[in-house]
């Protein structure tokens, strides 16, 4: 018989130093579990459908918290809360689609100890696969969630390879369209990857979401300054206002001059295994008028290539419809 709800033994450590956590890392490879906010983990582990035999606490580590102004733009630290970000000057000020996006991921008590790392490693959210299927995710020969009678309302509209479960995070799209640098140390090297690159698709890696390895460790986020004060747009639609993931959301960074869009870049989450960048309406936009016209091209631009499912099918209008409005109200 398999007990849910309680959470196998492991054993956790607490370093109070970054270069102890890499050492426990480089200790326990793919035995060890990163934690920060441990909102996402916990549910993990009491389904036991992850039995990490080390849970390395992140929480204690100075200098993973926080907001810091650079000579390039922002960089903000992995452990940093949500909550932290909604209201953070610098943020609100400069880059307010991500205060935006942070502002409604799931609810206030989860924003108070969620943190911006946590949400943009998160993994899927497929029930077939968190219920313990053995689908392509979880090292199986099949997708469950793409037969005729699949329950596939939440799952993906494009790039469906081998796997149809979605990227929730609320982040993602808005750091897609500030075009961030995400930092990933281990006690080796340091690297410093685009959004494009830290995101992966099950073309790539099935069992991931994101590049990181198990070694490393995401330690901060740096927003560069040639988006900063552009005309922001951020929404999502879910099925509850608070503590839901994503049916779908956008994020828009435009660069507008005397009414005309000089640059821009969009993204939709929870439509693709990675947070999908609308490179077609980017290319659509510029140079076009920040008008009602622009903006109903960006929104049949934006779905060109969706493959709907059985039960998805309303994503396809309503992901055209955020587009559209993400060109018409964008604002500085």
């Amino acid at each position: 018989m398999i007990f849910k709800d309680m959470m196998p033994g492991f054993d956790l450590f607490q370093p109070a130093q970054l270069q102890d956590a890499l050492g426990l890392l480089d200790r326990f490879g793919k035995d060890g579990w990163k934690l920060a906010g441990g909102n996402d983990s916990l549910s993990w582990f009491k389904e036991r459908a992850k039995r990490p035999k080390a849970v390395i606490d992140l929480s204690g580590i100075p200098g993973l918290v926080g907001v810091r102004e650079t000579a390039d733009g922002v960089e903000i630290g992995a452990m940093t809360t949500l909550s932290a970000l909604e209201s953070d000057p610098l943020i609100t000020a400069r880059y307010r689609v991500l205060a935006e996006a942070a502002g409604r991921v799931a609810s206030p008590q989860i924003r108070n100890s969620g943190t911006i790392g946590g949400n943009l490693a998160q993994h899927a959210r497929c029930w077939y696969y968190r219920s313990g299927l053995p689908c392509n995710r979880a090292g199986g020969n099949t997708c469950f969630a793409e037969g005729p009678d699949s329950i596939n309302r939440e799952h993906a509209l494009f790039d469906s390879s081998r796997c149809l479960a979605v990227n929730p995070s609320d982040i993602a799209p808005a750091l897609v369209a500030l075009d961030a640098k995400l930092v990933l140390v281990s006690s080796k090297a340091e690297r410093v990857v685009d959004t494009d690159a830290f995101f992966v698709g099950p073309k790539i890696d099935v069992t991931s979401l994101n590049c990181i390895r198990p070694e490393e460790l995401l330690v901060a986020i740096r927003l560069p300054k040639d988006w900063a004060g552009a005309h922001f747009y951020f929404e999502k639609v879910a099925d509850r206002e608070v503590w839901d993931f994503p049916l779908v959301n956008v994020a828009a960074a435009l660069v507008i001059t005397n009414g005309v869009i000089e640059r821009a870049r969009i993204a939709c989450g929870a439509v693709s295994a990675v947070p999908k960048r609308l490179r077609a309406v980017e290319d659509v936009v510029k140079g076009k008028p920040a008008n009602a016209e622009t903006a109903k091209l960006a929104g049949q631009a934006a779905t060109r290539g969706a493959r709907p499912l059985t039960y998805n099918g309303f994503k396809v209008p309503l992901m055209a419809n955020l587009v559209m409005r993400a060109l018409r109200e964008a604002k500085a």
